[in-house]
């Protein structure tokens, strides 16, 4: 009973990351659904602001993606609308670094990327789930044409500095042999009848047909080296044509090995909701929404312009600023009404006459660390070499993981790929800590221990450290459950004439369509509020 009692007592969290290892990530949504933790984008459909505005201004304060939704949206509907941005190009986090151009980090380090023409790292976002309907649905209308990312790729790799001698495992190799041993594992706990009481004899039998299945094990119910398993998890030798063609089996790993090296941990990457197939990408980077939206909405930003202070009364809203180009030039802008979607990590630090309530929800979400570096070789022998096109392979270095360009498969020439990507805990503060140089010099020498090519086809690099940006000082939101409880619809209600919105006013942080939502539901508030009134 040893064995089946460690199937017991389960938390529904790790229920769902072993269903989601080992049965895919199909399964995992459907277990999801049924336990009320996964739904559909909010979104749906145009929002639609009905009624007379009576010549209403807004100010609205940031132009990433909140801002710009709100701006296209208002001004649509006939309001007068004002937008300020602290930087001097659109989109805020939605921003790519292509060669030329030059970041500034806090602390004065500036580096310029010395990318090829037609190479570039997305700092911040860099894909968009199927299923964020908002963030699509403006994609299609703007005109903003997507590709497919991959998320996912059987061949890239698995890696961990304290198993398997350092050498990394292939992603294919580690699920298969995982759901193979599992399979097998469950059809003796089945075959010894424990699960008797629980399982129907009836099911219990097709539950093992289906182990059998799903698991590729003999009639013996045993995972082992076989032309059929070769078929799920590749082949010693592949099948060729002519003399000496036939197939070599590959010889499984046996899953004790498996979970000692903790790998299938890694796999729950690939069955979360939010990275399941299809996900895309903007065709040349994913500053091209933030572009697409300013094409629309370009003529009512004001560019370098540093928020101040925000004032407002029972007859409207003042926002003093200063203009960044020309340092002790301060200024001020006056509406009836503001949608600020400035990040709280810098609102927090600017004088603003709120409720308390509001107040301390601003006060209140601290704001997640991220590092990412990109990194540009002198070919991309992660395809020649590696036959890696796309994807992310994850290891437990200080880098995390590393992702693959979903472009360009097969050309010859440069190439650049996401060499880290950390988010929170110790190593994201550790490459937060390091100059940007010392960064790229890190990812070069973790990632050398994954791909060896890196030493000989390195070129050059730039990284962004969140928490040293100066437009956000944070990644994204990081709420607690404890404080969205106490303090999230604080921080969502209409205070007075000024209205909070962007990904951290939302239950999906991190996201563009968390900002997109969140933008909507807040103009739509505000508008029935100016038309009632």
């Amino acid at each position: 009973m040893q064995q089946y009692e460690a199937f017991t007592g389960m938390s529904r969290r790790k229920l769902l990351t072993l269903i989601g290892m080992t049965a895919g990530s199909a399964a995992m949504y459907q277990a999801m659904t049924s336990l009320g933790l996964a739904a559909e984008s909010g979104y749906k459909g145009p929002v639609k602001l009905e009624g007379d505005p009576k010549g209403a201004s807004v100010l609205i304060l940031g132009a990433g993606l909140a801002g710009m939704t709100a701006a296209l949206e208002l001004s649509q509907a006939g309001y007068k609308v004002r937008v300020l941005e602290y930087n001097n190009r659109p989109g805020g986090r939605n921003w790519t670094l292509r060669g030329g151009d030059t970041y500034t980090e806090l602390g004065g380090a500036t580096q310029k990327c010395e990318f090829d023409e037609g190479l570039y790292i997305n700092p911040g976002p860099w894909r968009i789930p199927y299923h964020h309907n908002g963030l699509l649905a403006y994609c299609k209308r703007l005109g903003v044409e997507l590709q497919p990312f991959q998320q996912i790729n059987h061949n890239a790799f698995l890696h961990s500095s304290k198993a398997f001698d350092g050498k990394p495992q292939r992603v294919r190799d580690i699920k298969t042999d995982f759901r193979g041993g599992v399979s097998e594992l469950l059809a003796k706990v089945t075959q010894k009848g424990h699960l008797e009481g629980d399982v129907t004899k009836e099911d219990q039998e097709m539950l093992l047909e289906a182990l059998k299945s799903w698991g590729a094990l003999d009639k013996d119910f045993a995972y082992k080296a076989s032309l059929h398993t070769s078929e799920f998890r590749g082949f010693e030798k592949d099948p060729g044509g002519g003399l000496g063609a036939a197939p070599v089996p590959s010889q499984p790993i046996d899953l004790s090995d498996i979970l000692s090296s903790r790998l299938w941990a890694s796999l729950e990457n690939f069955a979360l909701y939010e990275f399941q197939t299809t996900m895309f990408q903007p065709v040349g980077g994913i500053d091209m929404i933030g572009k697409a939206f300013a094409r629309e909405v370009g003529e009512l930003i004001t560019y370098n312009a540093k928020v101040t202070k925000i004032a407002q009364d029972e007859k409207g809203v003042t926002v003093t600023y200063e203009d960044t180009e020309k340092p002790g030039a301060v200024e001020q802008a006056s509406a009836d009404w503001c949608v600020c979607t400035i990040p709280l990590t810098i609102l927090s630090q600017i004088e603003i006459n709120v409720s308390a309530p509001m107040q301390a929800a601003i006060e209140a979400v601290p704001y997640a660390s991220s590092v990412k570096v990109g990194l540009q070789f002198k070919r991309r022998f992660w395809e020649e070499d590696d036959l890696i096109f796309g994807g992310v392979s994850y290891t437990d270095l200080p880098i995390t993981q590393i992702s693959y360009p979903s472009t360009d498969f097969n050309k010859p020439g440069k190439g650049v790929l996401l060499g880290c990507y950390t988010w929170n805990g110790p190593n994201s503060y550790e490459f937060t800590a390091m100059a940007p140089e010392e960064r790229v010099k890190r990812a070069v020498e973790y990632g050398a221990q994954i791909h060896p090519q890196y030493k000989e086809e390195f070129e050059n690099g730039i990284a962004v450290a969140w928490h040293r940006s100066p437009f956000t000082l944070g990644c994204a939101g990081d709420w607690t459950e404890e404080a969205r409880k106490e303090h999230y619809d604080n921080l969502c209600q209409i205070d007075g004439r000024i209205v909070l919105a962007g990904e951290h006013a939302s239950y999906i942080p991190a996201w563009m369509e968390g900002a997109i939502l969140s933008s909507l539901d807040a103009i739509t508030r505000l508008h029935q509020r100016v038309v009632a009134g």
